[in-house]
């Protein structure tokens, strides 16, 4: 069943032009926490920018957390309070499954390799991606472009493919200290 069918039925190309500009050119607090409105997330000051695919079952979004321009948000994934998802980002917790007897990759998901936790605090970046069963511990950064595919510590700093913690945060401070960076 199409969506339009499923939502009330077919829209007009009026109705079709008015959604495809509020889907693709509309990135400000009211219209990203709109989205998020009508997509089901009701906590406050949650926001979805344009273009973003969030698919987390019956899970909330925490309070003022933010998922960023063309983000695939997808499975059991919990994301905690103020956190920041950067542009074209990835969150799954699934994979597909080679089948050796089709010598192909399954169009069912691997729910098998767990959940997704997103703590408090945390930051990705632009164009990370958090592969499934990983938790990112609370106030993390994971720099841009990194892939995920570890649990990450409260407070670290983390970059690279596969991510490795390159720093910490202070948590009293804010301060962010850099290990084995030349001085």
């Amino acid at each position: 069943m199409s969506v339009q069918k499923k939502f009330g039925g077919e829209l007009t190309d009026e109705e079709f032009r008015k959604f495809t500009l509020y889907t693709t050119q509309s990135g400000n607090f009211e219209d990203d926490n709109t989205r998020a409105n009508i997509l089901g997330f009701v906590n406050d000051k949650v926001r979805i920018a344009p273009g973003a695919v969030v698919r987390i079952n019956d899970n909330q979004i925490g309070v003022n957390s933010y998922v960023g321009l063309y983000s695939y948000v997808n499975g059991d994934v919990e994301i905690g309070e103020n956190v920041l998802i950067g542009p074209h980002s990835s969150i799954v917790a699934s994979n597909h499954v080679f089948s050796p007897v089709d010598d192909c990759f399954s169009d069912r998901s691997d729910l098998s390799k767990g959940k997704v936790v997103i703590e408090d605090g945390v930051w990705l970046a632009a164009g990370v991606v958090i592969t499934p069963g990983v938790n990112v511990g609370k106030c993390s950064l994971i720099c841009a472009n990194s892939v995920v595919t570890n649990n990450i510590k409260p407070y670290s700093i983390a970059a690279g493919t596969p991510a490795k913690v390159i720093g910490r945060i202070d948590q009293n401070t804010g301060e962010y200290s850099w290990f084995n960076k030349d001085k």
